[in-house]
C-alpha cells in the first residue's frame, strides 16, 4: 500500500481555516510580475520594430492637425496626407542642404582641431610628468611582484604567445557610422510611409479600438476617453515641445554667433534636437558646444562663457517656459520623468530618451481612466 502526498491549502493562522483567496492573489501578483518581465523583454529585443512604429505613431500625431485643416478645404485625406508629409519632407531636405556646408566645415576642421588638442596636451605633460611617472613606477614594481607570486614558468622548449589586440583606427568608426546614418535614411523612409498611412486613415483605428473593447457601453465609452485624453495629451505635448526647441535652437544660434562660435547654425540646431531630452539633453549639449569653443578659441575661459551661455538658455525654457505653456496639458513629476528616462533609456538607448516623456504621457493617460491602475497615474502626476 502506498501513501501519496497531498499538499494542503494554505490555513488562516487565527481562525485555522483554509484560506484561497490569499492563495489567489499571491498567484495573481506572481503572473502580472512575469506578465510585465515579458513585456519590458520584448520592448527591448524586438526595438528594431516597434521603435518605427513609435516614431510614424507620433508623427501623424504631430501632422494632424495640418490634414485636418486641409480636409476642410475638400481635399480627400489622402491627398492632403501626401500633400503634408511631401512639404515637411522638401523643408527638411532644403534644411540639410542649407547646412551641409557647415557640417563639412567641422568634418574639415577635425584634424587641425585633434592636433591642435595634442599640442595642448603636450604643453600640459611636463606638469604632470612627475605623478604620472611615479605611478608608472609603481605599476611596474607591482608587476614585479606578481611575477614573483604568480605561476610557475612554463617548461623549457614551450614558447609563451601572447596576444596583441588591434591597434584602434578611426576609419573604422567613419564607415560604421556611414553604414549607420544609410540605416537610419532607410527607416526614415519607412516610418514616413507608416505615417502616411496612419495620416490617411484618419478615425479608422479608433473605431476599430472602440469596436474591439467589447459590447459593452461602458467599456466602449471608457475606451473612447482613453484615446482622446490620448490624443489631447499627445498633441499639446508635441506642441509644447516643437516650440520650445525651436526657440532654444535659434536663441542658442544667435547667442553662438554674438560670441564668435564658428557653425553655430548647426550647434544651434543640435541644441534644439537635444532639448527634447529632459535634464540629459542640454548638459551633452553645453558639453558638445564647450568643447567646440575650447579647440576654436584655445581658452578654457571662453568655452566656459559659452557654455554658461547655453546653460542659462535651457534653464529658463526649462524652468519658466515649458512648465508654463504644459499647465493644461498632464504634468508628471521630476521623479516619474527622471526614473521614466533610465527606464527607456536602457530599453531603447538613445531612442528610449527621445521617446521616454511621449511614452509616460500615454502611460498616465490610460492609467487615469482604468479603475485598477490609478494609482500608479497618481504616481506619475504631481
Amino acid at each position: 500500500m502506498t501513501l501519496k502526498a497531498v499538499r494542503q491549502p494554505p490555513v488562516d493562522s487565527q481562525s485555522g481555516t483554509h484560506d484561497p483567496q490569499s492563495s489567489m492573489n499571491l498567484r495573481s501578483v506572481a503572473l502580472t510580475v512575469l506578465a510585465v518581465l515579458a513585456v519590458v523583454l520584448v520592448l527591448k529585443y524586438a526595438q528594431a520594430m516597434i521603435i518605427p512604429i513609435v516614431l510614424g505613431v507620433l508623427i501623424s500625431y504631430a501632422l494632424e492637425p495640418f490634414v485636418a485643416t486641409l480636409t476642410r478645404w475638400y481635399l480627400p485625406r489622402p491627398l492632403a496626407a501626401a500633400i503634408v508629409l511631401l512639404g515637411i519632407s522638401a523643408a527638411g531636405g532644403w534644411l540639410l542642404y542649407r547646412l551641409q556646408p557647415q557640417a563639412s566645415a567641422i568634418v574639415e576642421q577635425l584634424p587641425d582641431s585633434a592636433r591642435r588638442l595634442r599640442r595642448m596636451i603636450e604643453r600640459e605633460r611636463p606638469t604632470t610628468a612627475t605623478a604620472i611617472q611615479q605611478v608608472q613606477q609603481a605599476a611596474t614594481e607591482l608587476e614585479k611582484v606578481a611575477t614573483v607570486a604568480g605561476p610557475p614558468r612554463p617548461p623549457s622548449g614551450v614558447q609563451r604567445v601572447q596576444v596583441e589586440s588591434p591597434p584602434f583606427r578611426v576609419s573604422d568608426y567613419v564607415v560604421w557610422g556611414s553604414l549607420g546614418v544609410a540605416a537610419a535614411a532607410g527607416q526614415m523612409v519607412l516610418i514616413l510611409f507608416l505615417a502616411y498611412f496612419l495620416l490617411a486613415s484618419g478615425d479608422l483605428y479608433r473605431r476599430k479600438l472602440v469596436k474591439l473593447a467589447g459590447p459593452s457601453l461602458t467599456k466602449k465609452q471608457v475606451t473612447l476617453e482613453i484615446l482622446k485624453e490620448i490624443d489631447r495629451q499627445i498633441e499639446r505635448f508635441l506642441a509644447v515641445q516643437l516650440f520650445t526647441s525651436t526657440l532654444v535652437g535659434i536663441l542658442t544660434w544667435i547667442a553662438l554667433r554674438a560670441l564668435g562660435v564658428e557653425q553655430a547654425a548647426i550647434l544651434g540646431l543640435l541644441a534644439g534636437i537635444f532639448n527634447t531630452i529632459p535634464y540629459f539633453g542640454p548638459v551633452l549639449v553645453s558639453g558638445g558646444i564647450a568643447l567646440i569653443a575650447f579647440l576654436q578659441f584655445g581658452t578654457i575661459n571662453m568655452a566656459l562663457l559659452v557654455a554658461a551661455v547655453s546653460i542659462v538658455i535651457t534653464t529658463l525654457e526649462g524652468f519658466l517656459l515649458t512648465p508654463w505653456l504644459a499647465s493644461r496639458a498632464a504634468r508628471m513629476n521630476a521623479v516619474a520623468i527622471f526614473v521614466g528616462l533610465l527606464f527607456w533609456g536602457w530599453v531603447w538607448n538613445v531612442w528610449g530618451m527621445l521617446l521616454a516623456v511621449p511614452m509616460l504621457v500615454v502611460v498616465k493617460a490610460v492609467c487615469d481612466h482604468v479603475e485598477d491602475l490609478k494609482g500608479v497615474g497618481e504616481l506619475l502626476g504631481e
